[in-house]
């Protein structure tokens, strides 16, 4: 059993979080209350092995929390500001739900946690090998006005999708095709490409900084959209060392 505790000061919040624990099996309240103080009081004398922690709280934030509790127990951050997501990974923070919180992405982050404590119990599961292509001899070919033009995937910085085409962009030109952004983002490796914007896929070893919910490549600006953050920085806190 992982034992939790849930630190919330809205108590609605708090209860969907008790609610959501009571229908997993191997997860256990152990007390679920609205002081960050008795929180971190309880995780500092041991016996819970995970934190549902609310970011903003009226006595000590949720980082607060994070950089005070020392990793004594591992924290899922629970919140509805998305801006606090990175600097949660870069103080190991387990995961990070959005509110409302859906059960499945609750039931998903729960057995992160437990993959990790109990590594036995993880199923294992045979994978087919396949080959692993030469990502810098990689490349697609896209329809220009006048030409079909090679491209290399080591090139592309970013995709911008806009209402008819999609513009490539490399160090050395900006290539417009007659394409769909879905298309285009089937055919990348999702190894070395990720979709963060309707309008946005970036190259992953592209991005030079993260900054709240931009991305910066070169100087260029790129907004994370709500619906792929937390893709985007379950990829971030992945690469993280």
């Amino acid at each position: 059993m992982i034992r939790c505790l849930v630190v919330d000061d809205e108590p609605l919040a708090l209860h969907v979080v008790e609610d959501y624990i009571s229908k997993i099996p191997f997860l256990q309240l152990v007390k679920a209350t609205t002081s960050a103080i008795e929180a971190l009081t309880l995780v500092q004398d041991g016996g819970i092995d995970l934190v549902f922690l609310d970011v903003q709280m009226p006595e000590l934030t949720g980082i607060q929390f994070l950089r005070i509790s020392n990793g004594k127990a591992r924290v899922i951050l629970t919140t509805a500001y998305p801006q606090y997501a990175l600097q949660g990974y870069e103080l190991d923070a387990t995961d990070y739900l959005l509110k409302p919180i859906a059960f499945d992405r609750f039931y998903k982050a729960a057995q992160k946690v437990q993959a990790t404590m109990f590594p036995a119990n993880k199923p294992v599961e045979k994978e087919e090998q396949q080959p692993q292509s030469d990502f810098s001899n990689d490349f697609i070919f896209v329809k220009t006005e006048h030409k079909i033009q090679k491209v290399y995937l080591k090139d592309i910085l970013f995709i911008e999708g806009l209402k008819d085409y999609i513009s490539i962009f490399t160090p050395a030109e900006r290539i417009i095709t007659l394409q769909n952004m879905k298309k285009v983002e089937d055919a990348l490796p999702e190894r070395h490409f990720i979709r963060v914007h309707r309008s946005y896929i970036v190259a992953v070893n592209k991005i030079d900084s993260i900054e709240r919910s931009r991305i910066f490549i070169g100087d260029k600006v790129i907004p994370i959209g709500d619906t792929y953050r937390d893709d985007f920085f379950k990829m971030v806190e992945e690469k993280n060392i």
